[in-house]
């Protein structure tokens, strides 16, 4: 299990509340709690089933207590409901409790719209997670769209195999740059975004950023998620 220090710009949208924030991706699960400054993670993959996931995050945070949960999942959701099992996971997401597991009300957001909403200021904002698949989301004053293109066909593969790690590992990282660059234009292009946020745990090996682009940072799923909880009443 590791750590991972935040700022107090991280913590954006805390309360009183004690909003415990899950993050599951492809290779970790991150997660922390309103007003601890760091976060714990564990290893995820394709042998991750929601009992696991759920059994890590308590393992992981001990004596922690908390009154709500926020979760990011790799998965399409619908008002709050799971539609497809995760791509990168094991099956079993969908027709999970989530609730009755942690014991505490729960709200699912989509991964990547959790660390869209952390990383929002103003405008209409695309954002895009480069990790172990592809995540997207746009967000526009406040109204959230999460977006499903990792895998649409694109050229002679899909959006996923272009920019996610196995993109990445077969083209090398000068190239997979340069299809970023031009993805991310053509998709700031035409949902006519002011602004494209590229984060994702792979983002951090750009050099160079897109016109209109702004790094990200993985930590501001934690953010997204305590927003998830007060901003919406």
């Amino acid at each position: 299990m590791k750590h991972t220090n935040l700022d107090s710009a991280s913590l954006d949208g805390a309360s009183s509340r004690r909003v415990l924030v899950v993050d599951v991706g492809g290779t970790h699960v991150k997660v922390l709690l309103t007003g601890q400054r760091e976060a714990v993670r564990f290893d995820s993959g394709i042998d991750l089933s929601p009992e696991l996931m759920v059994r890590g995050v308590k393992d992981a945070i001990g004596t922690w207590s908390y009154d709500v949960v926020a979760i990011g999942i790799p998965s399409p959701v619908l008002r709050g409901r799971i539609l497809n099992e995760p791509f990168n996971l094991a099956p079993g997401w969908i027709a999970f409790d989530y609730e009755a597991a942690f014991g505490a009300p729960v709200r699912v957001m989509n991964d990547a719209l959790m660390q869209a909403l952390g990383s929002y200021d103003t405008g209409r904002m695309l954002f895009l997670g480069l990790g172990t698949g592809l995540g997207a989301a746009v967000i526009d004053d406040g109204s959230m769209m999460p977006l499903e293109i990792a895998h649409l066909s694109y050229r002679r593969r899909t959006y996923e195999d272009y920019l996610g790690a196995r993109g990445l590992k077969r083209a090398g990282r000068a190239k997979w740059e340069r299809r970023v660059h031009r993805v991310a234009q053509e998709l700031c292009s035409a949902f006519v975004c002011e602004t494209v946020v590229l984060g994702g745990g792979n983002a951090k090996l750009l050099r160079s950023l897109p016109p209109r682009g702004r790094l990200g940072n993985n930590d501001n799923a934690f953010a997204g998620g305590f927003r998830l909880w007060t901003d919406r009443r």
